[in-house]
C-alpha cells in the first residue's frame, strides 16, 4: 500500500491523541533507513517507528522488538544525544503532503532548553529523516549533496528547506471554489482528475473519493456538474477525521492485502477486517514485507555466490556422469584385450579390424576388434588392457567425485532454502557459517566481537494446544532434532530441502500432526504444494558422524501427500 497523505494525515492525528507530552527514554537505530523511539506517555511505553526505506516507508507505533547492531550507528549516537531524555510537544503533518514533524525540547549543551524538530518525509526512494536545530540540518539518515540533487541537500550544518510544494491544494484549505476551478480546467476520470487537484491522494484513496461522489467506479468529469461535484468532496473532507475507523483489506486467502484509515466502499466490504488502530494494522501489514525484502538484499551476495557454485556443480556432475558412461566399457576393453592375446595367430598382418570368437559369449559369438595397423597382435592386445586399467581408475574416481559433487549440491540447495526462510541477522550467520565448515565460501577476516546469540526457531500451537518447532536452517534443525525426546513426532518434507519439524509431547494428536504437516510442507522447497511429508519417531532419526548441518537419516517412517496455502499457515498461532 502506498503511505499517502490522506494516510499520514490520520496517522499523525493518532499518534499526537497517544503520545502527547511523551518522554523520549530510548533510541535505536535497527536498520540504515530505519530508527524507534522508545517513548513514555500516559503512563505507558510505546515505541514510535520512523522509516525512511525506499519501498517501505512509514510512521506507526509498533509492538515489534527489531534487533539491533552490536555498534550502534553514528547517526543513532547522534539522535540519542539530541533526543534522549527530551520530551515531545507536538506530532503534525505539513501542508497535507507526506511530511510529518515532531516537535521535540530537550537540553542542550549548556543545560539550556532548547527545540529540535524531527521531520521525516514519506517520498519513496526521496524518504529521508532528518533532525533540526534552530532552522539547520543536525544530521539527516540520508544525505543528499549537490551532485545527488540540485534542488535540495541534506547534509549537516545546511539550512533545512522543506520539499517543494505541489501545484495542488491542501485539504486543510479545500474550498468549493478553489477546487471547482481546479476541476474545470481539467477533464478525464474523476479520479484521476481528483488525485491531480488535492494533495496527498493516492491513486486508491483518490478512486474511492470518486465513488462516494459520484455513486459509481468510473465516472468522466464531462458528465458531471463540477458544481455539484466541488460540493460533495468538500463535505467529504470536512467529514473526514470522524470517518476514521482502521480497517484491513483481505485478499481471497484471508491475508492482509492493504490498509485503510476507513473503510472504502469501493472495495469488497465482506473483506474488510476491523483494526482497534492504524498502527496495530499497519505493523501487522508492513513487518513480513519489510522484513522479507531486507532480507532479500543483505542475502543477496550470498545468494549469488551459492548460485554460482551450483552452476558449477551442475557442469562437473555432467562430466562426471560422461566419465562414469565411458567406463562403463572397460569390460569390452578387457575382453578385447585377452582374445587377442588368446587368438594372436588368427589376426591377419597390417589388418585395421579383426573378428574373432568370443568365447565369454554363453551364445558362442564372434567380436569385431578395430586395430592399430602400426602395431603387432600382441601390441594392439596390450594397448586395450592399458585401455581397461585407466578407465576403471576412472571409474572409482569418477564415482567418488559424483558421490561428492551430489552431497554439495544437497547442502547449497538447501542453503538456498534456509536463506529464502531467514528472519533476522542470526538466520544469515547461521547459513554462512555453515557454507563456511563446507569450505564453500571464505570466512570473514573480522575482529572478534562478542559472541552473537544462537538463533531462535519458529515455534507454532496447534489447535489443541500442543507446541510445534520448525527449524529455519540447517544449523537450527541440527538443534531443533537434537534437543527433541526420542518419543516426540518428527516431520520434514520428503527428498527436498526443507524445516525439521518437531512436535512436543507423546502421542501427537490427530490435530497436531495434521497441524505439522502443513508446517513441513510449507516450510520446504515445494512451498505446499501437493509435497510428500515424511513423519517418524525422533528416536528413528540419525545422525551419521561427520555429516553436514541439517543432514539425517530416518527410518519407520509414513509418507503423506500434503498441500498447504499461505492463508493456512497465516492462520495457525505462532508462539
Amino acid at each position: 500500500m502506498p503511505f499517502d497523505g490522506l494516510t499520514l494525515g490520520f496517522m499523525a492525528r493518532e499518534l499526537q491523541e497517544t503520545l502527547r507530552d511523551g518522554r523520549i527514554e530510548k533510541v535505536t537505530q535497527p536498520e540504515k533507513d530505519m530508527l524507534v523511539l522508545l517513548i513514555r506517555a500516559q503512563g505507558k511505553n510505546h515505541r514510535l517507528l520512523l522509516s525512511a526505506a525506499p519501498s517501505f516507508a512509514r510512521v506507526h507505533l509498533t509492538k515489534v522488538s527489531y534487533q539491533n547492531p552490536i555498534d550502534a550507528p553514528m547517526f543513532c549516537m547522534l539522535m540519542r544525544k539530541h533526543l534522549q531524555g527530551g520530551h515531545l510537544l507536538g506530532i503534525e503533518q505539513l501542508g497535507g503532503d507526506r511530511v510529518l514533524k515532531m516537535t521535540i525540547e530537550n537540553k542542550d549543551e549548556l543545560g539550556d532548553n532548547a527545540i529540535r524538530e524531527l521531520y521525516l518525509e514519506l517520498m519513496g526512494r526521496h524518504s529521508n529523516l532528518t533532525l533540526v536545530k534552530d532552522g539547520r540540518i543536525v544530521d539527516a539518515i540520508r544525505h543528499v549533496s549537490g551532485d545527488m540533487s540540485r534542488v535540495r541537500q541534506a547534509l549537516p550544518g545546511l539550512p533545512f528547506v522543506l520539499p517543494p510544494a505541489q501545484e495542488k491544494i491542501d485539504p486543510a484549505e479545500l474550498t468549493e471554489e478553489t477546487l471547482g476551478a481546479k476541476l474545470s480546467a481539467m477533464a478525464g476520470p474523476v479520479d484521476k482528475a481528483l488525485a491531480a487537484a488535492i494533495r496527498g491522494l493516492s491513486p486508491v484513496a483518490a478512486r474511492e473519493i470518486a465513488f462516494r461522489a459520484v455513486g459509481m467506479h468510473r465516472a468522466d468529469l464531462a458528465d458531471l456538474k463540477i458544481e455539484e461535484l466541488s460540493r460533495v468532496v468538500c463535505d467529504f473532507f470536512h467529514r473526514l477525521p470522524g470517518l476514521f475507523r482502521p480497517t484491513a483489506q483481505m485478499n481471497g486467502d484471508g491475508l492482509m492485502a492493504d490498509v485503510l484509515p476507513y473503510p472504502y466502499l469501493s472495495l469488497d466490504t465482506e473483506r474488510q477486517k476491523p483494526y482497534p488502530t492504524l498502527s496495530a494494522a499497519l505493523d501487522d501489514f508492513y513487518f513480513g514485507r519489510d522484513r522479507r525484502d531486507r532480507m532479500n538484499q543483505k542475502s543477496a551476495s550470498l545468494k549469488h555466490t551459492i548460485k554460482l557454485h551450483l552452476e558449477r556443480d551442475e557442469k562437473k556432475l555432467a562430466m562426471q556422469e560422461e566419465e562414469i558412461m565411458a567406463s562403463a566399457r572397460m569390460e569390452e576393453y578387457r575382453i578385447a584385450g585377452e582374445l587377442l592375446t588368446a587368438q594372436a595367430y588368427a589376426v591377419p598382418r597390417g589388418a585395421a579390424t579383426v573378428q574373432l570368437p568370443n568365447f565369454y559369449d554363453p551364445e558362442g559369438g564372434m567380436m569385431d576388434i578395430a586395430l592399430d595397423v602400426a602395431l603387432t597382435p600382441a601390441q594392439n592386445a596390450q594397448k586395450y588392457f592399458k585401455r581397461y586399467r585407466k578407465a576403471r581408475a576412472a571409474q572409482g574416481i569418477a564415482a567418488e567425485q559424483k558421490e561428492k559433487t551430489l552431497k554439495e549440491m544437497e547442502l547449497l540447495e538447501q542453503a538456498l532454502f534456509d536463506l529464502e526462510e531467514s528472519e533476522t541477522e542470526q538466520d544469515l550467520s547461521d547459513v554462512r557459517r555453515v557454507l563456511e565448515e563446507a569450505g564453500i565460501v571464505r570466512a570473514h577476516a573480522m575482529k572478534k566481537r562478542p559472541k552473537q546469540q544462537e538463533s531462535a526457531p519458529m515455534r507454532f500451537q496447534a489447535g489443541d494446544g500442543t507446541e510445534i518447532v520448525v527449524g529455519k536452517n540447517s544449523s537450527q534443525n541440527d538443534r531443533v532434532t537434537g534437543a527433541a525426546r526420542g518419543y516426540e513426532t518428527w516431520l520434514h518434507a520428503k527428498d527436498m530441502p526443507g524445516s525439521h519439524v518437531i512436535i512436543r509431547g507423546e502421542k501427537a494428536s490427530p490435530e497436531a500432526l495434521a497441524t505439522a504437516l502443513r508446517l513441513a510442507a510449507w516450510f520446504s522447497k515445494g512451498k505446499g504444494v501437493a509435497v510428500p511429508v515424511d513423519y517418524t519417531l525422533r528416536k528413528h532419526v540419525k545422525k551419521p558422524g561427520g555429516s553436514p548441518a541439517g543432514f539425517v537419516i530416518y527410518t519407520h517412517q509414513k509418507t503423506v501427500m500434503v498441500s498447504a496455502t499461505e492463508g493456512e499457515i497465516a492462520a495457525i498461532k505462532r508462539l
